[in-house]
């Protein structure tokens, strides 16, 4: 499923409310740092010359868009997500957009949260970080604190990238920023996926601790997914993964 214009929506969001959603990516083909097993919008495909929307185009459209909102065409949104065919920090003009967008919520629809999806393997550049900061969810991915499992569910396109450098970036936010994990099981190329085991939980509660963050959102696959044999979590098993952590305080949402 690939959205066909930078701004769509508004759509219900299992975990943030009506949203209305932001594509910074092409609109004919995903372009991502990660090529997850499980992502909605398919695997990468090869572009050769990637048609990214100007800065210019995603304010114009946004301002459109929230025009037409507030004259009543549709209910204002609860947040403004920044997600799309791909990973939005890749976007080279990533901290200005996110300036944009701030100043047209805060024109519009003042009670709006701006939110940013992304896969943190950006998280290097000193840009995106300080575009992160100006936005209200910072929702931030970890599948797996095993560099294999990892690698496995999420395949990065950068070979090197490692959990510690991930939980690295991380730690740049002093807790201040949503942790998202997929919970899934299944088998891809021959080898079994599986971060619900006891030695998976295990080293992702020790990086939670580690990191403090100061929300989780967990949650299972809920849509078509390019491989076929993934396996949806159970409720009752989401609900058990969260309770050590809700134990010790953590505010830890489940979709499932």
């Amino acid at each position: 499923m690939l959205f066909d214009s930078i701004v769509y929506g508004p759509i219900h969001s299992r975990r943030l409310g009506v949203s209305l959603g932001m594509n910074l990516m092409p609109t004919t083909a995903k372009l991502c740092s990660f090529d997850c097993v499980y992502c909605e919008c398919g695997f990468n495909q090869p572009v050769s010359h990637p048609q990214l929307p100007s800065r210019e185009e995603v304010r114009l459209q946004l301002e459109t868009k929230l025009k037409a909102m507030v004259d009543g065409a549709s209910p204002l949104p609860d947040v403004i997500t920044f997600s799309g065919n791909g990973e939005p920090t890749l976007h080279p003009d990533f901290k200005g957009i996110i300036q944009d967008t701030c100043a047209l919520r805060d024109r519009y629809c003042p009670s709006a949260k701006v939110s940013v999806l992304t896969n943190s393997t950006q998280l290097f550049r000193s840009d995106v970080v300080e575009a992160l900061m100006q936005v209200d969810n910072r929702i931030l991915k970890l599948d797996s604190a095993l560099d294999a499992t990892m690698r496995l569910i999420d395949q990065p396109v950068n070979s090197d990238l490692t959990v510690d450098k991930i939980v690295s970036y991380l730690r740049r936010f002093n807790g201040d920023f949503i942790l998202q994990t997929c919970f899934l099981r299944g088998e891809h190329l021959g080898q079994t996926i599986d971060n619900t085991t006891p030695e998976e939980l295990a080293a992702w509660y020790k990086v939670v601790e580690m990191l403090q963050p100061k929300e989780l959102m967990i949650y299972v696959i809920d849509r078509a997914t390019p491989v076929k044999t993934l396996a949806k979590v159970s409720r009752d098993e989401m609900e058990a993964i969260a309770a050590p952590l809700r134990e010790k305080g953590y505010n830890v949402i489940v979709s499932a």
